[in-house]
């Protein structure tokens, strides 16, 4: 092997070795992050091979309930599926939760051509969850709404929901095992998906969706 100019055998091989030891340590981090920083596409969770549905417990923590009801065939415009989901839960609880859990919120597209496109919220978790699409401002990054004394954030300008279980539009949550939807048309931008359930927010459940 030729030497690197100005590198040793012996410093090269070391370079190497401390490299992949980080990368490793780079890799394991990441792993760790997703379950409570939001953001990011769908990752570590399966999909069915009947009904394109997310199944498995892949990320560390997360126990996933079977989603019971099934969106309509054909919705219009790019799919975009969300998962909903809480760390370390088995069993079915209500919509508010305590500050400092592990809740996630991941979705399966966030680049997306400007259109029309229909958002499934899969609540995969075990409390109720909702899906809200808010605006980001320029400038603005998506987890840094500030929640008021009843654990949410503001809806100022929201552009549509879906919230109504096993069924589409706005409603009173989706229950565990449940399903909504909803077909929106955005322009070029920058958008927040979040659940906005009492604490949720605080507790990871927000990402970051781009419209070019």
């Amino acid at each position: 092997m030729r030497h690197l100019q100005g590198i040793q055998p012996r410093q090269l091989h070391l370079s190497v070795v401390l490299g992949v030891a980080v990368s490793g340590v780079l890799v394991a981090s990441g792993c760790a992050s997703t379950v409570h920083e939001g953001g990011g596409p769908m990752m570590g969770v399966a999909s069915s091979t009947t009904s394109g549905s997310m199944v498995g417990s892949a990320v560390p923590g997360y126990h996933y309930s079977q989603v019971a009801c099934t969106p309509p065939a054909g919705l219009p415009g790019t799919r975009v599926t969300v998962l909903l989901a809480d760390m370390g839960m088995t069993q079915v609880m209500g919509g508010t939760a305590p500050l400092g859990v592990h809740m996630m919120l991941r979705s399966s597209l966030t680049v997306i051509a400007a259109g029309q496109l229909s958002l499934v919220a899969e609540n995969r978790g075990w409390r109720i969850h909702e899906l809200v699409v808010l605006p980001l401002a320029a400038g603005a990054s998506a987890g840094h709404r500030v929640p008021g004394a009843d654990g949410k954030v503001s809806e100022s300008g929201s552009i549509g929901e879906a919230s109504a279980n096993c069924a589409t539009g706005a409603g009173a949550g989706i229950s565990s095992r449940g399903a909504s939807w909803t077909t929106l048309t955005l322009v070029p931008g920058r958008y927040e998906l979040l659940c906005n359930l009492p604490n949720h927010y605080a507790d990871g459940m927000w990402t970051e969706l781009t419209i070019t």
